[in-house]
């Protein structure tokens, strides 16, 4: 398990990489101005989708990204 410091700091890095850094800058601003449960929010993400639907996406995906 990684401890606090290193999480923040993979978690920012993947934010920056994949969002800028200004995107990444509001998208926390974002979370931390909303009350936001992210328990509550991934059982409601997909609450349409099955497991072999999900599956079969992300495996789509990774191979897009090959």
């Amino acid at each position: 398990m990684k401890n606090d410091t290193l999480l923040r700091s993979e978690g920012m890095d993947i934010l920056i990489k994949y969002l800028g850094k200004v995107n990444a800058e509001r998208f926390i601003t974002l979370i931390m101005r909303e009350p936001f449960d992210y328990t509550k929010w991934q059982t409601e993400l997909w609450k349409d989708k099955g497991v072999k639907e999900l599956s079969k996406e992300a495996m789509e995906y990774r191979k897009s990204q090959s």
